[in-house]
């Protein structure tokens, strides 16, 4: 595979102190012409799910060859693997604590490898600290990667075992589809992980969530300020949201809570 230079990073870091930009710092320490992308920081506290989600939805936004760095690693210090994964032209990075488990069930073809720590000093790499390993491991590899001075199969040892998704699949039956709320994002929509493509035999779709059912639209417009919609987001998936306010406030509804989809009942 050809690296394209570019590194995204995922984390729950948030912005407060200086983490975020010592991991680019050591990035470009390595290899000064990479390109580094935040995908974001803002993934809440040891929440590996969301990690995943996102980035197995964003990553083809990016070119091929692209290192995926993705850090949420409540783990951090334990004896908890990391995952380098070759996957449709890409390379993603992670603890192996379910973050990549929902991506890698569905990557046919993926090749996947558990990090040799051996490799450490073969990159000369100093000894890891046990709380940062963002800085002391991932960073430097991510630039050996995005450089093109190693790859997954030098520094790992292959593996066809995970840790599975915290959360389960979407389970369809008889009219219905029932999922989770993954996240909650800035504007307090509700974003779940049931796939449009899981509506498709739908042909008057409602969702019930909270005790509500609210109908599914196309586009915020569809209802006044105030009102609840669904809609399928601009990422494929159902989004539950009241228009120009918090949905996650109006309906008191946090991530992980369950979300169904069924045909509406006929009046």
């Amino acid at each position: 595979m050809q690296p394209s230079g570019v590194i995204t990073i995922t984390t729950d870091f948030g912005h407060k102190g200086p983490f975020v930009g010592v991991m680019k710092g050591v990035i470009l320490q390595r290899f000064c012409q990479a390109k580094v992308i935040d995908l974001t920081h803002e993934i809440p506290a040891q929440w590996p799910p969301e990690a995943g989600f996102w980035v197995r939805r964003s990553y083809r936004y990016f070119p091929s060859g692209s290192v995926h760095v993705a850090i949420v690693d409540p783990g951090v210090g334990t004896e908890r693997d990391i995952l380098i994964v070759e996957y449709d032209h890409h390379y993603f990075m992670a603890p192996d604590n379910g973050l990549l488990g929902r991506m890698l069930d569905h990557a046919d073809g993926a090749l996947i490898f558990r990090l040799d720590l051996g490799a450490l000093e073969r990159l000369g790499i100093p000894t890891p600290s046990n709380t940062f390993h963002g800085r002391d491991i991932f960073a430097p590899i991510a630039a050996e990667l995005a450089a093109g001075k190693t790859t997954p199969v030098s520094i790992g040892v292959a593996t066809d075992t995970w840790v599975p998704a915290w959360i389960d699949e979407p389970v369809t039956g008889a009219g219905r589809v029932t999922g989770s709320i993954i996240t909650v994002d800035a504007f307090g929509n509700l974003i779940s992980n049931i796939d449009a493509v899981l509506l498709e035999t739908f042909s008057d779709p409602v969702v019930h969530l909270a005790g509500q059912q609210i109908p599914v639209l196309t586009t915020y417009g569809n209802v006044q300020p105030g009102e609840r919609l669904a809609l399928i987001n601009s990422f494929g998936v159902v989004e539950v949201a009241v228009a120009e306010n918090n949905a996650a406030e109006t309906l008191g509804v946090e991530r992980g809570a369950p979300i169904e989809i069924r045909e509406r009942d006929p009046a």
